[in-house]
């Protein structure tokens, strides 16, 4: 299935209006670093959960790598920096930012999806305390849902709304850079490129690994409408492939 699909504007708000190009050159859309319920298996969701030493590395060494390969050979581009407003995801924008002397933008439009009653549980208790809804959850039958979890099409449409915002803020000649979260991300990248709704037997995109990013550019139409190709998808730095990204000491 090709990336660039266009979802029609009541799904995705992927169209719009013909006339002059306003938007973004590129969309980076980056997780956070591991936190210590990342390492605990626990649900996080809305929880203000700061970074763990682990995770305060590894956003140092996606910025750098995120620096060298988007910033330093573009030295043309102008950068805009938005951020979810919760604390794990502005720490690691402003891992990025600050060396940049970039202002971050926080905007509560990229929080993380709100699993409801179960966040701050682990998974181990949730598949105990409640077996037939987490088995439904994983199955991406919706079992978190009774829990009071929010609708996955709800957190890929703000999430596409506050990207289209803000990329039109941005304008062709800047790079957007988003500091987010795991499920926000994937589902945001599927509203985005229709994948929402293409069919329901697709398991859809995987939450990306801590301090990871995607890449998505740009194409305009002929009639005025506008899709998004991704480029890249859970990319890192080149040690996230070794065992010392969770290990640092090694």
């Amino acid at each position: 299935m090709p990336s660039e699909v266009l979802d029609n504007p009541e799904r995705s708000e992927n169209v719009q209006a013909a006339g002059p190009a306003r938007h973004a050159r590129s969309l980076m859309l980056v997780r956070h670093g591991r936190t210590a319920y990342n390492l605990a298996g626990r649900i996080q969701g809305d929880i203000d959960i700061p970074l763990d030493d682990v995770g305060e590395w590894q956003v140092q060494q996606s910025a750098k790598a995120l620096r060298e390969l988007y910033v330093d050979r573009r030295p043309d581009a102008r950068r805009l920096v938005v951020s979810s407003d919760l604390g794990r995801a502005m720490q690691t924008a402003r891992a990025f930012a600050d060396p940049l002397r970039l202002e971050v933008h926080p905007d509560p439009r990229m929080r993380e999806r709100n699993f409801g009653d179960w966040e701050g549980r682990s998974v181990d208790e949730l598949s105990r305390d409640f077996p037939e809804d987490y088995g439904l959850w994983t199955q991406l039958r919706g079992g978190e849902l009774r829990h009071g979890a929010e609708e996955k099409r709800h957190v890929g449409r703000r999430g596409v709304e506050g990207l289209r915002q803000w990329s039109e803020q941005a304008g062709p000649d800047t790079d957007l850079f988003v500091f987010a979260h795991g499920a926000w991300i994937a589902e945001t990248v599927q509203t985005l490129l229709g994948l929402d709704a293409i069919s329901s037997e697709l398991t859809g995109l995987l939450s990306m690994r801590n301090a990871h990013w995607a890449r998505l550019i740009p194409l305009d139409q002929p009639d005025g409408s506008l899709i998004w190709r991704l480029m890249d998808y859970n990319h890192g730095p080149a040690i996230a492939d070794t065992e010392q990204w969770e290990h640092p000491a090694l």
